[in-house]
């Protein structure tokens, strides 16, 4: 039970005497004054409405917002209730129109007309069965379709269905009593429908969506006439019923709470969260509780109006004899029994607050401030600062517990570091912490906040809040994960660093604090293999070197798999149904620094899986091959590694990179994989020096012979290198002279000249040589000079036929013809060379009208050996004038090298070691020898 005289009194209406609206000579305006003998009043659609008991025709007032009085004539004797309803233009009224007590309920539509006045859509009357009594009040459902009707014998009765009509509603009595009937109320609520009866003694409720309407007695007390209403949402539409020591609420099964409002109250209303009561003064006498109008006529009586939410006087005036209190147009009306009209208008919200906020602050009365705002619906910048005003008052009283709590419902509006830095103090650190998790709780929190709360965690070493914290929420992160790992990871909190990395996907962190706090790389190795292909990819390349020196194995395998068939560990797909993905092998080499043998264990796998891996998988592998190689002490595992290396060479995966794999050969000085490429380049005269140097003499004849077919030098240079030779290598220039000779490769005295050097080699060597040349030359000299004397004797035969074609005349004496061999006919061509044709068959045949067709081949290979040598002729000669009058030489030679004239030098320029430099520059000049003496 709430003590009234407790509750704060404040003005939140202002007050006025409703005036007349001014004449058009601008003349003061009179105060408004109803028509006398209203008795009864409500409100509704814009309107104020009344209802006059005077003797005679009685009326039905409207009044609008412009004050111009209309009515219309409904009773004949009186008016006694008028009902509005608030979302229809249905206006219900109980009246009589003749003496006695005969009481008619009419129900008149506003927006219809019927002479000039509302339409009355129906009439009945108004009895409880076969007994006429007196209706006490009244009310009707805003559905159409329940109106309840009360009496002073104690009796309702309900009207069901459209009230409207006749045809379409039923009437029954709901309730019967001893005692007066003082006020009904319908309560909806979603599809339930209840009906409170409340009488002089008592308080019911009825459950109209029922059937046999089930009635439930809710106190064993009532009230007077007009003292009871339906609050609205706000208070969970309840009953009020006004006692005169208590105000009561009422649901429809229970009684709800009391207030203490002392007094004789004589009308109850609920207006927009407000209940107004308007009571006896306490300076009269009291009355009877069912009092009739006229005992009022002199009394004052208070208006109260009340905030039951907020437990304080919202407004309190007296008035003279209080006839009603309207709610229309967003103001209350009190209407007087001497005919004027007062108007209450609220103030609005800032006003009210800014009129009661000193008085509440200045007494410390925060609470009532706040529900105050809230009730007028404060915004959130208002409410905040009355929140910050209330923290900031029980900080200074030192209650910082409870400041904290203020400063919470501030988040949002108030600045945080207003309030953080007023508990950075470590004895007030869990304040800061409790406002901190709310900030964040509200996803309001920056990084530096996140910061601030891990610091406190760490600080109270709360590890059960920190891990709440972290672990709270799996939806949604109010939280900077990236500022919370860092501060973690740097007080120590490994496990819970990891925990938020690894939930939230920040990888780098993740490998960062198991791989350089925790040291623990399996499970780093572990969580790599979990991640997307892109992902693992790139943190392999990074953190590879790591774990590849503490667990060289298993981060093996992993790239094995990265870079053949990839697929997460943790997929949840089956096989097959997701496609593996595949790194570049080749940018993992780096990774194996200082693990050779993993490193040649995934480049073997890599080849012999993935055949078309990166050229540089197999450059390497062959450079790692060829290490162990050259390394090997024992005999068996060396020559198991030199065929690996050689296959390896063999496999044809080296022929674009043919000069990186001769140089790792060289290095390594691997002669076979060296001989091997000088074969597959065709570098003929890289094996011959590669054997010279080696001095392998059998091996240099052996490269002549398979070579010296595609490149004849060799043969040449052979002999040049045996002829330098000091040693006894008879046998080996012997076999080089035959080839020459063979093939006619150098002159006989350049031979000499080039064995003269050789002191070993005596004259025996190459005399055969010089035996069989100086036989062919003999031979060749004989058949020489038998052509010459041929020629002779052909230029001596040729020349006397020019002499007789000159001098005598030619007689043709062919019979038949040179092509057909037809006898002759005429017309026929005959040639000096004694050839003739048909005429016929030297047009078909001849390609020219002056050449015989018979000797025209002949002829034409005489004219171009002619042509050849004028030719050869010309360009000598052009080559030297050109060369004697250019002003540099060196381009026109290098001009005719270009056009091929001269024939191809070929030169050895690296010869055996450990030769004087005087033999090397005589054998230079042997080589030269040769090929200008064959140019010539």
């Amino acid at each position: 039970m709430a003590a009234y005289l407790q509750w704060r009194r404040f003005v939140f209406f202002d007050r006025e005497t409703v005036k007349e609206p001014p004449g058009p000579d601008g003349a003061g305006a009179k105060l408004f004054a109803l028509p006398p003998g209203i008795a009864v009043c409500d409100s509704g659609r814009g309107n104020l409405v009344f209802g006059d008991i005077l003797p005679g025709p009685c009326h039905i007032w409207f009044l609008p917002r412009s004050l111009q009085l209309s009515s219309f004539q409904a009773y004949k004797l009186r008016v006694t209730h008028l009902y509005q309803l608030k979302q229809h233009s249905i206006l219900v009224s109980v009246g009589e129109d003749e003496e006695g007590i005969n009481p008619l309920v009419k129900v008149w539509n506003l927006e219809k007309r019927d002479g000039g006045n509302p339409l009355c859509t129906r009439i009945f009357p108004a009895i409880p069965g076969n007994k006429p009594t007196v209706v006490s009040c009244l009310t009707v459902h805003e559905n159409l379709n329940f109106m309840a009707i009360g009496f002073a014998d104690g009796s309702v009765v309900l009207t069901k269905g459209d009230i409207t009509r006749d045809r379409h509603s039923k009437t029954q009595i709901l309730h019967e009593g001893s005692y007066p009937v003082t006020g009904l109320a319908f309560r909806q609520s979603g599809k339930t429908t209840h009906l409170f009866v409340v009488t002089t003694e008592n308080i019911q409720s009825y459950m109209l969506s029922v059937k046999d309407y089930p009635r439930l007695e809710l106190d064993s007390h009532g009230c007077g006439l007009r003292c009871s209403s339906l609050s609205d949402p706000s208070q969970d539409l309840q009953f009020i019923v006004a006692g005169n020591e208590c105000v009561y609420l009422y649901q429809p099964d229970e009684r709800g709470p009391c207030f203490a409002f002392e007094g004789q109250k004589l009308i109850v209303h609920w207006y927009r969260g407000y209940l107004i009561i308007v009571s006896k003064d306490r300076k009269t006498s009291p009355k009877s509780e069912f009092a009739g109008n006229e005992a009022q006529n002199s009394d004052k009586q208070v208006l109260n109006i009340y905030d039951l939410c907020n437990k304080f006087i919202a407004y309190s005036s007296i008035f003279d004899d209080i006839v009603d209190v309207l709610a229309e147009w967003g103001s209350l009306y009190v209407l007087t029994r001497d005919g004027k009209i007062h108007v209450l208008q609220e103030k609005d919200t800032q006003t009210k607050l800014e009129a009661c906020k000193f008085m509440l602050f200045r007494k410390n009365l925060f609470e009532m401030a706040i529900n105050l705002a809230k009730s007028h619906h404060l915004d959130s910048d208002g409410l905040s600062e009355i929140f910050r005003q209330y923290g900031d008052h029980l900080y200074n009283k030192g209650n910082h517990d409870g400041a904290i709590q203020q400063y919470i419902r501030t988040i949002g509006k108030l600045e945080p570091s207003y309030v953080i830095r007023k508990f950075l103090d470590a004895q007030r650190i869990h304040n800061l912490t409790a406002y901190l998790q709310t900030l964040h709780l509200q996803s309001l929190a920056n990084a530096d906040h996140t910061t601030l709360l891990l610091n406190c965690y760490t600080k109270l070493k709360d590890s059960s809040k920190l891990e709440e914290f972290i672990k709270a929420s799996d939806s949604e992160v109010r939280f900077d994960v990236e500022t919370a790992i860092k501060v973690l990871r740097q007080a120590g909190y490994y496990s819970h660093a990891v925990y938020l990395a690894e939930k939230h996907e920040h990888h780098e962190w993740y490998l960062k604090i198991q791989l350089e706090d925790i040291k623990n790389y399996q499970e780093a190795l572990h969580y790599i293999g979990k991640l997307p292909f892109e992902q693992a990819e790139s943190n392999m390349k990074r953190y590879g070197k790591t774990l590849m020196h503490h667990v060289p194995n298993e981060t093996t395998e992993l790239l094995k798999i990265l870079c053949t068939d990839y697929r997460p560990s943790g997929d949840s797909e089956g096989p097959g149904m997701l496609e593996g993905k595949k790194a570049n092998s080749e940018e993992f080499i780096p990774v194996f620094a200082n693990n050779s043998r993993e490193l040649k264990a995934f480049l073997e796998h890599m080849t012999e899986v993935q055949t078309d891996s990166p050229q540089g998988v197999y450059d390497t592998l062959l450079e790692l091959r060829l290490q162990n190689w050259a390394h090997e002490q024992d005999e068996q595992i060396k020559e198991k590694l030199h065929n690996e290396a050689l296959t390896l060479l063999k496999s044809g995966r080296f022929k674009t990179v043919f000069d990186k794999a001769l140089v790792l050969c060289q290095m390594h000085n691997f002669k076979d994989g060296v001989l091997y490429l000088y074969e597959q380049g065709k570098l003929f005269q890289q094996i011959m020096h590669y054997h010279m140097q080696n001095e392998q003499y059998k091996k240099v004849i052996e490269v002549c012979e398979l070579y010296g077919d595609q490149e004849a030098c060799l043969w040449e240079q052979a002999l040049g290198y045996f002829a330098r030779k000091e040693e006894d290598c008879k046998e080996y220039i012997a076999a080089v002279l035959k080839h020459i000779e063979n093939k006619n490769l150098m002159p006989p005295l350049l031979v000499v000249q080039t064995l003269a050097h050789n002191s070993t080699a005596t004259l025996s060597v190459i005399k055969d040589y010089l035996v069989n040349k100086l036989q062919k030359q003999s031979r060749q000299i004989q058949q020489d000079e038998q052509r010459i004397q041929k020629y002779r004797e052909e230029t001596t035969r040729i020349r006397q036929e020019i002499e007789e074609l000159k001098a005598s005349p030619k007689i043709f004496q062919k019979t038949k013809c040179s092509i057909c061999t037809s006898a002759l006919e005429l017309p026929s061509v005959h040639f000096l060379c004694g050839h003739s044709f048909h005429q016929h068959c030297f047009e078909s045949y001849s390609e020219s009208d002056s050449e015989c067709p018979t000797c025209m081949p002949e002829n034409r290979k005489v004219m171009d050996m002619i042509r050849a040598q004028e030719q050869k002729r010309d360009l000598h000669d052009q080559f030297q004038h050109q060369l004697k009058c250019s002003n540099d030489g060196f381009s026109v030679v290098a001009d005719y090298f270009g056009r091929g004239v001269f024939n191809k030098l070929t030169l050895i320029t690296d010869l055996p070691s450990g030769k004087a430099a005087t033999t090397i520059e005589a054998g230079l000049q042997r080589e030269l020898l040769i090929h200008t003496k064959r140019s010539t």
